[in-house]
């Protein structure tokens, strides 16, 4: 056992893993420790004082949940754009759960927009799903706003998967998009652009958010 792995162990809490175990049923049980965020981020920031990040963000795969954790925030460290899309690109692959890809929240890359959206294109063309997964995340946080385009809901929709994850993604996607751009999200569920699962669950969503108005939300149930 690693240095780094005993310090997550003297952090583990097994009522908090056999919690957290079942809502993140793509990770076997074995690989989880149950260590808690604020205690994973605290120990990011100590480790990066007195451990070797580098060595430990080249050896990949990593044996624990925990460490996929730190190494996603490690990654939120880089300053540097493209050294940072080194780093996604070296670790995305190994991914294997929703809660490392969306814990994944690099600052840089919302200060070079242009460039990231070369990159969200070959995420979506990617064959692993939390990569696919990870480029709909980065056009739904930095691209529904004042960046947003008609055509990024349109590459959204394109995406075709069989993974749930993916397809809970692109439904996510598109309630925030009813919330931010309802008028060029509309016509998705009108004219039923959305495969029948995801227009339901996109609508769920939707009606779930308080973000979503009262109104628009009366209007969508009528496209249940």
């Amino acid at each position: 056992m690693t240095e780094l792995q005993r310090r997550l162990f003297s952090l583990s809490d097994p009522a908090y893993r056999d919690f957290q175990s079942p809502l993140l049923p793509t990770v076997p049980c074995e690989r989880m420790i149950g260590v808690r965020v604020p205690q994973l981020r605290r120990l990011s920031r100590e480790w990066s004082k007195t451990g070797d990040v580098s060595a430990f963000l080249r050896a990949l795969p990593h044996r624990y949940y925990e460490e996929d954790m730190l190494h996603a925030f490690w990654i939120e460290q880089i300053k540097d754009f493209d050294a940072c899309i080194a780093e996604l690109d070296r670790f995305l692959p190994y991914v294997d759960n929703w809660g490392v890809c969306d814990s994944l929240n690099p600052k840089v890359l919302g200060r070079h927009k242009h460039a990231l959206l070369c990159v969200i294109d070959r995420y979506l063309a990617s064959v692993h799903p939390y990569t696919v997964r990870f480029g709909i995340k980065l056009l739904m946080t930095y691209f529904l706003d004042a960046d947003f385009d008609a055509r990024y809901p349109e590459t959204v929709a394109a995406v075709k998967s069989e993974e749930y994850y993916v397809n809970m993604m692109v439904a996510w996607y598109f309630a925030t998009a009813l919330a931010k751009q309802e008028a060029a999200t509309l016509p998705y569920l009108e004219e039923r652009r959305l495969s029948p699962w995801i227009h339901a669950k996109t609508i769920r969503k939707a009606m779930e958010s308080y973000r979503v108005s009262d109104s628009c939300k009366a209007y969508l149930r009528t496209l249940k």
